[in-house]
This record gives structure tokens, C-alpha cells and sequence, in this order.
């Protein structure tokens, strides 16, 4: 062999030597990126079960941090919660310096070293996360001329620190509102401790960590606010469920004004059914109150079926872990086709088979993403689901993944149940729960001791859903057996919960539409026909729509304000009257 041909081959050998090398290397490190992308949506997943656990919020404060921090491999971080429009410290952690301050001693801090609130705009890279519900990634804020970042240059001047790689996050709830601000400071390589900038890769993960984060919070804040309202019984009857609910504290102040304003209409009739029938004030103020009382009942129904906008809310909608779910399939799916891939550029596989299959690949990854998108939208209330979503919904629930080794399917089995709900977003049972609230609120109010002029608010209160076909609850009364103050509560209350605009799970629906739908109760001889006559031909929902705008223009002097909810409801159906 020529000398030529000797140094060719020796140079194809070390050619080869070399690609086999850098597939070597290529492959252990998708491998690395694959294996650790699965870590952080698994690890995610278990910081969800964890914050949810936690009802402290000093503690689950400084939970998100410490698990924020620990997912980023960030060396600092601050979080701000979002206070009467200012982002107020609530953690602050910088493991370099050895600081870790939270709770109490964040405000002892404020007086001491003036660390005061953060103003909400957007020259500062916090309140622009703020404003924009956007994350904001920077690699060096020394180099970057985006934001005002004087503090934590200044923070470096006096404490020798380096400040360099930020990544601020927004902390959104489950209606999608900024209640704080996530700020992480020099991410950290795991192998050799250099900073360095936050990985884009994982920027969408650290937002999936801060929603649920938020929704922890979220849930913290409602357990605490429920523990507060049942220390004090008065409370629990003029308040309660204003504080609990804010859709069901409009619709039990508009029922209360709506059964007092029907009584002082039927006052007006001289002739017909009402001619005879005259409320004393007395009378009208047990109307009022019992208009008010009506729902206390509901103090025990859960609040993820009072407030249930969604099929898969629970405390919180379950949605945001059906897409934590996805994305760790998606990601199994593209690892094993990078595994794949490897294996068929290994073999020297044609180009063109290798595009075909990763076509095939990107096909499948897309179905994966098609899936969620059905579920997420089925998730909503809207109209009747037709038989064709519904299969496809058992179709998607029957495949599997591999979690842990296991074989697990897209969705559990309550999932499922609840995605299939034809209409609306309750199941049967929680239905069935949320009508046991009427029997509830009649145990509960005869256990007050009313005085004489008020001894029928449990009768009125508790009946607002009997019908005079008998067909109703909690007693199955019929006819003369419902009072007339209950057969206009039960008017009232239908009529203000299909109108209601302030529902997480419905919209109002238009005042013909309404009436339609109580003429069709009345023909059913569900709801009284004499007492819908008199709602209708004295138009008393226009009445109470202009007694409305004119309550906001400030020409009515009735009490809806903070204070004046706290007032006992005989002060309030006292001052309405």
C-alpha cells in the first residue's frame, strides 16, 4: 500500500474515531438534558402535593422560595406578595451571604434596614412582571438596560455580592390574577457552581411552579379567611357568606331587596289576587331578613362546589396539574425519539428515513398536544357536550404513559367523571350537596332564638326552593303548604340566579330569555303564577335595575358598603324598610 493511501486511510480512521467520539458525546448529553427536563417535571409535580399540604402561609412562603430556588438551582431569590398596589417583601434568601429572613422577621427588617414596599411600575423589573403577567429573563443585569436595577447594584456595593442572571416571575391564581412576584437571582451551574443564566428551557416550568405556588396561596388565604368567619355567630349570620363567596354575597343581597320590593308592589295592588293582602313593616322586615338568611345554609356546602366555575375545580382547578401531567408525557415522548434518533444516526440511517420519523415523531407529540387542548376546553361549563366529545374524552382517558416505571392513564377516574359532565359543572352528588343547604339553613335558623315578630324566618328562609307541584326540597311541601313569602323567595331567587352576571360558572342571560324560562316553571306548576303575574305586569325587575342605577348614583342612602355588612341583618332590613 502507497504511503498516499496509507495516511488516507489513517485519516478516515481518526474521522471516524472522532464522529463515533462526538456521537458519544451528543448522545450522553441529550440523554442529561432528557433525564433532568423528566426530574423537574416530576419534581414539579411533588411541590404541588407539598404547597397544597401546607396551610401556614409564613411557611408555605417560604416553601415556594426554598422549592423555587432549589428547582432553579438559583443561589437568591425574593418573593413579593401584592399589597394595596405595592409589592411587599414577604422572603428574602441569598444562600452566599447566609440571609434567609421570612415571616416576622421580614418586618422587623422594614423598620430597621427601610426595606419598604416596591412600587408597581415598569422601570422596575418586579412591578413590570407585575403589570404585564409576563416572566422576564436576564442573563446579566449589569448589562442589561431594560430595567432600573440601582437596588440590587446598590446591595452589591455595600455587601461585596455579585449580583448577575435574574428570572422574575409573576405568581397568578386560578382566575388568573397577580397576587405576587417571584424573583430568582443567579442560577448556579450543578457541576461546577459558575452563575449563569437562567435556562430558557425551564423559564415555562418556573411559571408552572408559580401557579401552583399561587394557587397554594390562594388556598391558604380561603382557609383562613373560612377559620375566621365561624368564630363568632353573629358574624356567621350577616357576613358569612359574603366573606365567603363573593358571587353568592351579591346574590343573597339582591334577593334580600328583591322579596322586600315585591312585598311593598303586592302593598300597591287595590284589587285582584293581592287587593286584600296588605305586609306590615314588621312583616316586611321578617321578609327581608329571611331574604338574607335564606342561604346560610350553604356556610357547610363546600366552597368548591358553591364557586365551581370549572368540571375539575376542587379547591382549585385541577386543570393546571392536567397540564403539569402533559408536559411530562410530551417530554417522555421527545426523549424517547432523541433515543431514537441516536440509535438511527449510529447505523448511518438515511437522512430522509430519519426526517420521516421524526415527522411521525412531531405527528404524535402534536396529538399529545391536540388531547390537552380538548380537555382544557371541555373543562369549562358552556353548553350541552355532545356524544362525539364525550368518546373522544374516554378515548384519551384510556391511554397511558410511563410514570415511575408504572404504566399510568392521561387522567384519573374522577377526572374523567367530572370532564364528562353534559352540562354545567357539577356532578350529581355535588348537586345533591349543594340542595342540602336549604334543609341546613332551616336547622341552623331554628336554632336562633328570633323574636315573635320574626319566629317565621325559618319557614320563609328554608323553603325558598320547595314547589307548588310538590316537586321541590328540603320538604316536598305543595301548594297552600308553601307560605306567600316563600313562594316569592323562590321567584326571586330563580329569577336573580339567572340574571346574576357575577357567577364564575355562567353568564346572565337576557331578561327575555329569563322570563321565558319562569313562564316555563309557572305552566310546570313549579313556581306560584299569581305572585309571577305581579313580578311581571308591575315589571318590578325594571323597578329594582333603577333602584340599582340610582343606588350607585348615590341617591339611595341603603347600606352596602364593608361596615355596613357587618351590621346585624335587622339593622339592615331596618334601614331598607
Amino acid at each position: 500500500m502507497s504511503e498516499k493511501k496509507e495516511k488516507e486511510s489513517a485519516a478516515r480512521l481518526k474521522q471516524d474515531y472522532r464522529l463515533k467520539n462526538l456521537l458519544g458525546l451528543l448522545e450522553n448529553e441529550i440523554n442529561d438534558y432528557a433525564s433532568h427536563l423528566t426530574q423537574q417535571i416530576e419534581r414539579l409535580a411533588d411541590i404541588g402535593i407539598a404547597l397544597s399540604a401546607e396551610h401556614d402561609q409564613d411557611k408555605l412562603l417560604e416553601m415556594i422560595m426554598d422549592e423555587a430556588r432549589r428547582f432553579t438551582m438559583a443561589d437568591a431569590g425574593t418573593l413579593y406578595m401584592l399589597e394595596k398596589n405595592l409589592l411587599k417583601f414577604k422572603v428574602i434568601q441569598n444562600e452566599s451571604m447566609g440571609v434567609k429572613i421570612a415571616g416576622k422577621d421580614i418586618e422587623g427588617t422594614d423598620k430597621s434596614k427601610g426595606l419598604k414596599p416596591v412600587e408597581i411600575k415598569k422601570s422596575n423589573v418586579s412591578g413590570y412582571a407585575a403589570i404585564t403577567g409576563k416572566p422576564v429573563n436576564i442573563p446579566d443585569v449589569y448589562e442589561s438596560e431594560l430595567f432600573d436595577f440601582t437596588g440590587p447594584r446598590k446591595y452589591d456595593e455595600q455587601t461585596g455580592y455579585r449580583s448577575k442572571s435574574m428570572l422574575v416571575v409573576p405568581l397568578k391564581d386560578h382566575e388568573d390574577v397577580i397576587i405576587g412576584v417571584l424573583q430568582l437571582l443567579n442560577a448556579k451551574d450543578p457541576k461546577t457552581g459558575e452563575v449563569i443564566p437562567f435556562s430558557r428551557d425551564f423559564e415555562s416550568l418556573t411559571m408552572s411552579l408559580a401557579s401552583q405556588a399561587a394557587v397554594a396561596i390562594t388556598n391558604s388565604n380561603l382557609i383562613k379567611d373560612l377559620e375566621h368567619m365561624i368564630d363568632s355567630i353573629v358574624e356567621v349570620m350577616a357576613t358569612a357568606i359574603d366573606e365567603r363567596s363573593p358571587y353568592t354575597a351579591g346574590h343573597i343581597k339582591r334577593v334580600a331587596e328583591l322579596g322586600e320590593l315585591m312585598c311593598r308592589t303586592i302593598n300597591k295592588q287595590e284589587k285582584g289576587t293581592f287587593g286584600p293582602k296588605n305586609f306590615s313593616e314588621d312583616q316586611i322586615k321578617e321578609m327581608s331578613i329571611a331574604g338574607w338568611m335564606h342561604d346560610i345554609g350553604k356556610i357547610t356546602t363546600p366552597v368548591h362546589i358553591v364557586d365551581k366555575a370549572t368540571k375539575l375545580q376542587t379547591l382549585f382547578d385541577r386543570v393546571e396539574m392536567l397540564k403539569t401531567r402533559f408536559m411530562l408525557i410530551e417530554a417522555a415522548e421527545r426523549n424517547e425519539w432523541l433515543l431514537k434518533k441516536i440509535d438511527m444516526l449510529k447505523k448511518g440511517t438515511a437522512a430522509k428515513k430519519i426526517d420521516e420519523a421524526e415527522k411521525r415523531a412531531e405527528e404524535r407529540i402534536s396529538r399529545t398536544r391536540d388531547d390537552l387542548e380538548l380537555l382544557t376546553s371541555s373543562n369549562s361549563g358552556g353548553e350541552f357536550m355532545d356524544d362525539d366529545r364525550a368518546e373522544r374524552i374516554k378515548t384519551i382517558a384510556q391511554k397511558t404513559f410511563k410514570f415511575n416505571g408504572q404504566d399510568r392513564h392521561y387522567l384519573t377516574d374522577d377526572e374523567l367523571q367530572n370532564l364528562l359532565i353534559k352540562k354545567g359543572t357539577l356532578l350529581d352528588s355535588e348537586r345533591k350537596i349543594m340542595q342540602d343547604h336549604a334543609a341546613l339553613s332551616i336547622r341552623m335558623l331554628e336554632n336562633i332564638p328570633f323574636t315573635k315578630k320574626l319566629k317565621n324566618v325559618p319557614k320563609f328562609a328554608g323553603g325558598h326552593h320547595e314547589a307548588i307541584n310538590g316537586s321541590g326540597y328540603p320538604k316536598g311541601l305543595k301548594g297552600d303548604e308553601i307560605p306567600l313569602e316563600t313562594r316569592i323567595l323562590a321567584l326571586v331567587d330563580f329569577y336573580e340566579a339567572l340574571t346574576a352576571s357575577d357567577r364564575p360558572y355562567k353568564k346572565a342571560l337576557p331578561i327575555g330569555k329569563v322570563l321565558q324560562i319562569l313562564k316555563s316553571e309557572v305552566d310546570n306548576n313549579k313556581i306560584d303564577k299569581d305572585v309571577f303575574d305581579l313580578f311581571v305586569n308591575e315589571k318590578v325587575y325594571e323597578t329594582y335595575e333603577k333602584m340599582g342605577a340610582a343606588e350607585k348614583a348615590g341617591k339611595q342612602t341603603r347600606g352596602n358598603g364593608k361596615g355596613s355588612q357587618k351590621k346585624s341583618a335587622a339593622n339592615k332590613a331596618g334601614k331598607s324598610a
